[in-house]
């Protein structure tokens, strides 16, 4: 007889493990994996967020800041509450300007105060600058009054009132406004600008139309080109490769200077043309808008081929063998069977040309016209020049919604494409 065994439940037996900590163990074991996976990419997240994100938070922020107004003179803005804004206001505003100019602690902010208000009235610098320089002595707000007009009339007049009114709030979309052509008038009321002061408007209009013609043209020379690249053996397409990737390693201003000399009346393209015997004279090449574009389709081509030789790569030649051999013209088989198989790439190279060709600056600014000028140019201006930073943000502003308007637009168009296929 065989002696009784006790059978101990695997529970309880040493070492064993409950399906709840093991199933904790897996949990543990995944939450590490994840932290692992998510701190790899961790300083390049980083990096986008203090180089990327944070400047352009920056700029849409002082793209509605107006600081200078309302940090110079608190005590004005508080006086012209309540004016009617028709007339020239009371005496109090008057005595409560002289006492903030005197408030100020240097020259610099009466300059910065100046320069933001003579954006909005001309001739406002001079008047703030004599009346910082010469404030009317301590009396009455009549004799104060009295005091600034004998010294420049023009402060009996309403606009300069208007305009510090229209700036006492910290916050402003006049900026906004003006980058569209677009103002605020007396009584806060938006409206178009007048037709002589509308600008922005035609230079937006001019940047896209600009933009666009270089983006058809990089279209048309680069898709031959791209589709002649796939259709080669790797070693030669490698190779031919390798001179459409030179322009990158080359300086934007080099190239423009390259083009400088060749396009002017002596240089090397009208030479040959005129050896040539197609022109008889000098093209003007040089300053203006063909300068401009030649030089932009030179710099933006390679990124139109890329694209569009990534995803003729894939295409299988097959197909439009198949349909010839169905009795599809040859033509009528590339256009129908090939090309929208590559609309993906034409999609991302078209965007990619038209986005890097709106923000240009550097090429319009040294082989264009006055009237070749792309909106870049006047941010750098306004950054550099005229040292308003709030125009300068507000333009940006408008780039960048440009921008992501046309990401969006190509986006749609893309998921509309593949839900078609």
């Amino acid at each position: 007889m065989q002696p009784a065994t006790l059978a101990i439940p695997a529970a309880s037996a040493p070492g064993a493990s409950t399906p709840g900590a093991l199933r904790k163990a897996l949990s543990r074991a995944e939450s590490r994996r994840k932290w692992r996976a998510f701190a790899l990419p961790l300083p390049l997240l980083v990096f986008l967020l203090l180089t990327l994100l944070v400047p352009i938070v920056a700029l849409l922020q002082r793209a509605i800041e107006n600081p200078e107004v309302a940090n110079a003179l608190p005590a004005t803005i508080s006086a012209l509450e309540g004016w009617d804004r028709q007339e020239a206001p009371g005496p109090a505003a008057y005595a409560a300007l002289v006492r903030d100019l005197a408030r100020l602690p240097d020259s610099a902010d009466a300059g910065a105060l100046a320069r933001r208000l003579n954006s909005d009235v001309p001739g406002a610098r001079s008047l703030i600058m004599g009346a910082y320089r010469a404030l009317p002595a301590a009396g009455t707000p009549e004799s104060m009054r009295d005091q600034l007009i004998a010294k420049d009339p023009r402060w009996s007049e309403a606009p300069l009132w208007r305009a510090i009114a229209r700036n006492g709030a910290r916050w402003t979309p006049d900026y906004l406004l003006a980058s569209v052509d677009l103002q605020r008038d007396a009584l806060g009321q938006v409206e178009r600008m007048p037709e002589q002061q509308r600008a922005f408007g035609s230079i937006l209009l001019r940047t896209f139309h600009i933009s666009l013609v270089v983006t058809l043209i990089c279209l048309a020379i680069g898709y031959p080109l791209a589709w002649w690249l796939a259709s080669l053996p790797a070693r030669p397409a490698n190779v031919l490769m390798i001179l459409v990737l030179v322009p990158f390693w080359t300086s934007i201003l080099v190239r423009v200077a390259a083009w400088i000399v060749l396009l002017q009346s002596e240089g090397l393209v009208n030479r040959g043309l005129m050896g040539l015997g197609l022109v008889s004279e000098p093209l003007a090449l040089l300053f203006n808008r063909t300068g401009v574009v030649i030089a932009m389709v030179h710099i933006l081509l390679p990124f139109m081929i890329l694209p569009l030789y990534s995803v003729m790569k894939n295409v299988p030649a097959t197909y439009v063998r198949a349909a010839v051999s169905l009795g599809s013209p040859p033509l009528a088989a590339f256009f129908r069977v090939y090309v929208p198989q590559t609309y993906p790439g034409i999609g991302a190279g078209a965007l990619l040309v038209f986005i890097l060709a709106i923000g240009y600056y550097v090429t319009p600014a040294l082989l264009g016209g006055a009237d070749d000028q792309m909106l870049s140019y006047y941010i750098a201006r306004y950054t550099n020049v005229e040292v308003n930073w709030g125009m300068a943000c507000a333009l940006g502003a408008v780039l960048l919604a440009a921008t992501l308007v046309l990401y969006g637009v190509y986006r749609r168009i893309g998921k509309a494409e593949l839900s078609l296929g």
